[in-house]
């Protein structure tokens, strides 16, 4: 019998394949309209699936196939803020670097409890088919990658209303805290 209907096998990247298990891309909806995946890796796909819809049945979300078309699947470069040199890398030069590098755009990473002396890390958008050449070309430019994944950005985003935006915070949290789940991506504004 093959993988439940909502769940999409992803082939497993070179670093995890000595890992024993499975990527898996659980595909859900929560209440307010709001899509979510959930990337897990893990060794039987049936109980991480059984107790992920758990979770989300108590957080007023469920599995729900193709939330998924909600997201684009796109490479992601991060760049420490400093160069090889250790001089600062300002937004301006890092533009440059990523019209260079083929990456299509540029932005500083949005962290949730960035402190204010800390400086920002780069985050280079590209297509798919081009992260390692874009992850090449930024190093050999001088600019210190630190990460090269493929990650799904959300198409559109969904306000939703206090009491509906703190449930699916919890959710988020009570998927954040499962041990199996290594990426979630939601479309939240």
């Amino acid at each position: 019998m093959g993988p439940p209907h909502n769940l999409l096998l992803v082939p497993p990247q070179p670093q995890e394949r000595a890992a024993a298990g499975a990527r898996v891309l659980y595909e859900a909806r929560g209440a307010g309209g709001w899509a979510l995946l959930v990337e897990a890796l893990t060794d039987n796909a049936r109980r991480s699936q059984q107790e992920i819809r758990l979770l989300l049945a108590r957080h007023g979300a469920a599995l729900a196939e193709g939330a998924r078309h909600g997201f684009e699947r796109i490479g992601v470069v991060r760049v420490a803020p400093r160069d090889l040199r250790g001089r600062p890398v300002s937004l301006e030069a890092a533009l440059e670097a990523a019209v260079e590098a083929g990456a299509r755009d540029v932005c500083e990473e949005e962290e949730e409890e960035e402190e204010e002396e800390e400086e920002a890390v780069l985050k280079f958008i590209c297509e798919t088919s081009s992260l390692r050449a874009v992850r090449e070309r930024l190093e050999a430019s001088g600019l210190r990658p630190l990460s090269a994944t493929i990650e799904y950005l959300p198409r559109d985003r969904v306000a939703l209303p206090e009491g509906t935006r703190e449930e699916a915070e919890r959710l988020l949290q009570a998927l954040g805290d499962y041990p199996d789940v290594i990426n979630i991506y939601h479309n939240i504004q």
